[in-house]
């Protein structure tokens, strides 16, 4: 029964199309790969032609040379952020999706919501929700990838390693050391976290391929 409900409300979604392409959470076909990788490709080849750009992370409570990208209750909107006028045209931005907020009864989780100033150059613009700025951040975790303001995926190879090794640890601690044992336990515990999203984060320097290796 609740299959038949799910699919019901899924195409009722899809014909009326109640949720946008930019909606990734809980929609058929999407993934957080299918989120990140396109909306970050964007970002690293502004950044890569010489062009500050701003990344701001919204949180809402529970759930344009701009782009605009939601997962679930996340949503994320990055700009060219190198002059007075591109800061202007992504709080102008803001400020829609504040009234688009106060609109549908929902309302942002402010203290979550941070902005990643991108580019050595960058000005680092403050931008606002209402009467509130928005806080600075050097490096935010994104749907469980860590991206800094360097855009060095070194931090994230870090922590994949580390919570890869915790499991393997656990799972030597409790069963037996031999190969024929763990290999069968690799694969569905441990080699997830090695391969979640690395079409994005994958490790670009030697010291972090023989971290992972």
């Amino acid at each position: 029964m609740e299959q038949i409900l799910l699919e019901d409300m899924l195409k009722h979604t899809e014909d009326r199309e109640v949720i946008r392409d930019s909606q990734h959470g809980f929609t058929k076909g999407k993934l957080c790969l299918t989120n990140l990788v396109p909306f970050y490709s964007r970002v690293i080849a502004s950044v890569d032609k010489g062009t500050a750009t701003d990344v701001i992370y919204l949180d809402f409570y529970s759930a344009i040379e701009y782009t605009l990208s939601k997962f679930a209750d996340d949503t994320r909107l990055s700009g060219a952020a190198d002059s007075p006028e591109g800061r202007d045209a992504i709080q102008r931005v803001l400020d829609g999706l504040e009234k688009w907020t106060h609109a549908n009864l929902m309302k942002f989780n402010k203290a979550k919501c941070k902005v990643l100033h991108l580019h050595q150059g960058n000005p680092k613009y403050q931008y606002r929700l209402r009467d509130e700025l928005i806080e600075r951040s050097p490096a935010e975790k994104d749907l469980g990838v860590l991206v800094d303001e360097k855009l060095d995926m070194s931090w994230q190879c870090v922590l994949t390693a580390q919570k890869a090794n915790c499991i393997l640890g656990c799972i030597r601690s409790v069963t037996s050391r031999s190969r024929e044992v763990i290999l069968p336990l690799y694969s569905p515990l441990v080699r997830p976290h090695l391969e979640y999203c690395i079409q994005l984060w994958g490790p670009q320097h030697k010291k972090d391929m023989e971290l992972l290796e």
